[in-house]
């Protein structure tokens, strides 16, 4: 008897949605082994294996360019509308490509972050299409109007096919989808406690006066790392591949370790806006440093969010290029909302995934 097949497509778009979709693989494989996945975008295979310990079969293909970024924080407007026009005129040919393996494969289910794309790709192979996210690319595109808004509402059309949406925390509306369902946070488990990071990396420093700099896949160019020399008694830690050997910042190398298995040592988590990374942090109570972002209209909700749900402090980008970093000194401000956010969205989603697959046999 053939094992159940699920297609699991992710936006073309820095490190994030790749990650929050393999956690949820990676649950999927822990409720029922027998289930094939079928990892499909142009994310490193590392990033997925860094996450999901079984087989799965990688397919590199793209659907859309999300934003194309210089770094985490610099957007290329003109080339990204250019690269989603192309995407716009090879739909067909992308579509029918994938009904085909699709077709070969007995592919029972799509489950998509969030490539609207995919929607077309199911409705051909006459399959359903489930999508997860906290943001459409419709809401990002329409926020810089002139000719994004044609791009914007062709994947709105998209969308409208999508059978069921688990709408992640901090989210915009979403009203292109017409069944959204509300779910937690999704995260990885750190695969380390803090006295076994403390021992294999001889780290002493007090949790508090402890941070993780965590930019996301793309980082930021020229962080003032000079600025670490002024707080000799803090201990930094990076997975940048560009940052520099000095006395208190540990530098991650190894493929196998997750951001999220260091935030246990950590007081606090210093990030750009970025769903992932927040989750992350919120799901282990850890405060996060927030830069800001202009132009992206998912950053103003992400930002508010963290505002309402976690200890935070929240720091103009030009201040952390510009200024001495006198704000780690400073106070964590509490979080603005006595509303519990929910924390169980990995374990929902992949939950009902099975159950699809339990009920289809």
């Amino acid at each position: 008897m053939s094992r159940p097949v699920l297609y699991l497509a992710i936006t073309n778009h820095g490190f994030g949605h790749a990650v929050r979709m393999a956690t949820i693989a990676s649950q999927i494989q822990k409720l029922n082994s027998d289930i094939l996945l079928v990892l499909v975008t142009t994310a490193p295979r590392w990033l997925l294996e860094s996450y999901i310990e079984g087989d799965f079969i990688y397919r590199y293909r793209a659907f859309d360019v999300g934003v194309i970024q210089l770094d985490s924080l610099k957007m290329d407007l003109e080339a990204t509308k250019e690269k989603m026009t192309e995407y716009r005129l090879r739909e067909n040919e992308i579509v029918a490509g994938e009904v085909e393996f699709i077709s070969i494969n007995k592919v029972g289910l799509i489950l998509a972050d969030i490539p609207a794309m995919v929607t077309s790709i199911a409705q051909k192979a006459n399959i359903p299409c489930w999508m997860m996210s906290n943001f459409g690319w419709d809401f990002i595109y329409r926020s810089w109007g002139g000719e994004f808004n044609d791009i914007a509402d062709w994947l709105s059309n998209n969308y409208q096919k999508c059978q069921r949406l688990f709408r992640l925390p901090l989210a915009e509306e979403m009203a292109s989808f017409p069944v959204r369902e509300n779910v937690g946070l999704t995260g990885g488990i750190p695969r380390y406690t803090e006295s076994e990071l403390r021992e294999k990396f001889n780290l002493t420093t007090p949790k508090e006066k402890t941070v993780l700099l965590t930019f996301g896949g793309l980082g930021i160019d020229a962080i003032p790392y000079e600025n670490l020399s002024r707080f000799p008694d803090w201990q930094f830690i990076t997975f940048a591949n560009n940052a520099p050997d000095l006395p208190n910042l540990l530098n991650i190398t190894s493929r196998l370790d997750r951001p999220v298995d260091f935030m246990p040592l950590c007081g606090r988590v210093m990030s750009k806006p970025g769903f992932s990374t927040f989750s992350e942090s919120m799901r282990l109570d850890i405060p996060v440093i927030s830069l800001t972002r202009e132009g992206f209209a998912e950053a103003e909700i992400l930002l508010q969010g963290l505002a309402n749900h976690s200890y935070h402090q929240i720091v103009n980008y030009q201040e952390f290029f510009d200024s001495n970093w006198d704000f780690l000194k400073q106070e964590l401000l509490p979080p603005q909302s006595n509303q519990q956010i929910e924390k169980n969205g990995t374990e929902i989603i992949a939950q009902e995934i099975v159950n699809f697959f339990t009920n289809q046999s």
